[in-house]
């Protein structure tokens, strides 16, 4: 089940501050700042969500929204949606044209409360929240909300590994990502592998029985929640 979320924003600062808080919340984020390439890109590979910006260049997000409504495939047509509009007055047009939208937001919005917006609407669907959030952010990670105890390294480590579950790193790539934020961090590649010993040990308390991090011989590591 996708944690993938797409938001469709054409001011790039603000599409880059909601992907990061949507990506600290646990979910895997992708941005686009136009309206036909986005409708495109969702119909490819249907997200769990889309945040939706109102005036968008090539298909502005009213009709965006009406195509995916509109589509033959079920799970675009009854894909959740969060419509954002710069103007307080928009809200009431679009309620009153039935846009299809799941909730709206007008700018400027806080990032949090969008982020619990889309939390509520995916409880909503059935859809849980990620076991496992990442907070870029503060530089903490979260297992079921509750926070763990990581030194920095292991921070950088379980944040890399997390963040692109399926991927296999080699012991360098998890150095130099480890390194990603803190060039201080003075570790080499094989202790990587004491420091991938301490944090199954850690997630092993907060999620018993499951064997998140994979040895994958010859290669390296894989994340698998």
């Amino acid at each position: 089940m996708s944690d993938r979320i797409v938001i469709v924003e054409d001011e790039p600062e603000l599409a880059a501050l909601v992907a990061d808080y949507a990506r600290a919340a646990g979910y895997t984020a992708d941005v686009c700042g136009d309206g036909a390439a986005a409708l495109e890109a969702v119909r490819r590979d249907p997200p769990a969500l889309v945040v939706l910006d109102l005036m968008l260049p090539g298909l502005d997000g009213l009709s965006l929204c009406r195509a995916l409504r509109a589509d033959a495939n079920p799970l675009l047509a009854g894909l959740p949606v969060v419509m954002v509009t710069a103007r307080v007055e928009e809200i009431d047009r679009l309620l009153g044209l039935d846009a299809g939208a799941d909730d709206y937001l007008c700018k400027p919005f806080s990032p949090r409360e969008l982020v619990a917006r889309i939390k509520a609407i995916l409880r909503r669907a059935g859809r849980p929240a990620p076991v496992i959030a990442v907070d870029t952010l503060a530089r903490r990670i979260a297992v079921h909300g509750k926070p763990l105890d990581l030194t920095p390294t292991e921070y950088g480590i379980l944040a890399a590994l997390a963040r692109r579950p399926g991927q296999v790193f080699s012991r360098a790539q998890l150095l130099d990502l480890a390194r990603e934020g803190n060039a201080s961090l003075d570790v080499t590649d094989r202790a990587i592998d004491t420091h991938v010993k301490n944090l199954r040990r850690k997630l092993d308390a907060a999620l018993p029985g499951v064997d998140a991090i994979r040895s994958i011989y010859g290669l390296g590591y894989r994340f698998d929640p």
